[in-house]
């Protein structure tokens, strides 16, 4: 007689409704019964039941343990309701468990036995697991890829390298590489790109480039995926020539990176003050059929701050209003710490003016950047008065465009 030792777990019917007695179901396999135990957590041992000489022997999925808390009370609620009752016999368990927990194993196991589900079952429990956002979908994807019945295939494996690649596992995801491999699945590119991916991620160049060169030398398709992931390793590696060169290459191909891989090219270039770079980017991804926002012009005016060319990111502030799109109060105070950093209060207060000019209210950031400068100054009193009067004639001339508006 073999022992084994899995949580138990009670009841769905007895633990989450008053009922007073519960239905008994069980299907062809081996037996669990309660081992009696103290805890949260007790222990279901399985036995295999002999009910008549030759009879297969039964597994009872309705076996009880010790009372559920109130988490695993609203997990087991949160259920969908049209899970399958061999996958609901399952995750009325799972959800009971902690990441790590022996047992898992040894209930998966029981479960394949006892229910025998196909690939369609594995999937429904996966997915359960996913919605529910459970630290355990990893384990049982783990345990699925060595069950024949999940008939496992390259793209089940992805995703599991996919998910060590979010955590940063970067061994267990060449770990579960190398198994997929040994089984005899083939490499594709959606496959060697969430590698490459991962690399790009934990910072690793060398081996994000070794991926990269690898689905050249395959003669697989480089999508824009693939592309986006080599150039973001470069950014992050602080090469953004290398990065720069790689997107015109992907543009002479007429493929384009996408708004975030441009962005974060430009975000680069702009925290190092290099403006001609940024301009460079930011023609690039106009070219790519992408509309700049706000925050992609706030950059390319920081980066014009940051290296003293006041005058041109005033210009794209202007630009930005032609086409009615209004300057955050980030670039309004980038723009207002560049001049006060040269002294050109005079200048400063016309942009301002023009700002107003444009229907443009100054916000917090810069209103109080601007306080902060004229308090060094030491006129602030007859600048508060000042801006205390324009407040009160941008209100005039507020009320007065409703009142026609009205009319």
């Amino acid at each position: 007689m073999v022992s084994l030792s899995v949580p138990a777990l009670c009841s769905l019917g007895t633990q989450l409704t008053s009922a007073p007695t519960s239905t008994k179901h069980s299907c062809q396999c081996a037996c669990v019964r309660v081992a009696g135990s103290h805890g949260a957590e007790q222990a279901l041992s399985s036995e295999t039941e002999q009910t008549a000489e030759g009879e297969a022997p039964r597994f009872r999925w309705d076996a009880f343990g010790a009372e559920l808390s109130d988490s695993q009370k609203q997990a087991i609620r949160g259920l969908s309701p049209k899970l399958p009752n061999r996958c609901k016999a399952l995750m009325t368990r799972v959800v009971c468990l902690s990441p790590g927990d022996e047992n898992l194993g040894a209930l998966l196991a029981f479960w394949v036995k006892a229910m025998k589900p196909k690939r369609a079952d594995w999937l429904l429990v996966l997915k359960e697991l996913k919605a529910m956002d459970s630290p355990l979908l990893t384990e049982v994807l783990e345990h699925a890829l060595q069950e024949d019945s999940f008939e496992a295939n390259v793209r089940d494996y992805t995703k599991l390298i996919h998910i060590y690649g979010k955590r940063k596992l970067l061994q267990k995801a060449e770990t579960a590489f190398h198994a997929m491999k040994s089984r005899g699945f083939p490499c594709d590119q959606v496959m060697l790109t969430a590698l490459m991916d991962m690399y790009s991620k934990a910072g690793d160049l060398s081996r994000a480039k070794e991926i990269f060169q690898e689905i050249i030398l395959l003669g697989l398709p480089l999508d824009k995926r693939a592309y986006g992931s080599m150039v973001m390793a470069y950014i992050r590696a602080d090469m953004l020539d290398k990065a720069e060169d790689l997107i015109k290459g992907m543009e002479d191909q007429q493929t384009f990176a996408g708004k975030e891989v441009y962005k974060a090219l430009l975000r680069a270039y702009s925290y190092k003050g290099d403006s001609d770079g940024a301009q460079r980017v930011f023609d690039a991804i106009q070219f790519a059929g992408i509309v700049p926002d706000t925050k992609l012009c706030a950059l390319l005016v920081n980066a014009y701050c940051l290296s003293g060319r006041i005058d041109e990111a005033t210009c794209v502030i202007r630009n930005m209003l032609s086409v009615e799109l209004k300057p955050c109060d980030k670039c309004i105070a980038l723009v207002l710490s560049a001049y006060e950093k040269v002294n050109r209060l005079e200048r400063a207060l016309e942009f301002l003016t023009e700002l107003e000019e444009n229907g443009v209210a100054i916000g917090q950031e810069p209103s109080h950047l601007l306080a902060a400068w004229f308090g060094r100054l030491g006129i602030v009193h007859e600048v508060e008065q000042a801006l205390k009067d324009l407040s009160e004639d941008m209100s005039r001339k507020q009320d007065a465009v409703v009142s026609l508006k009205r009319r």
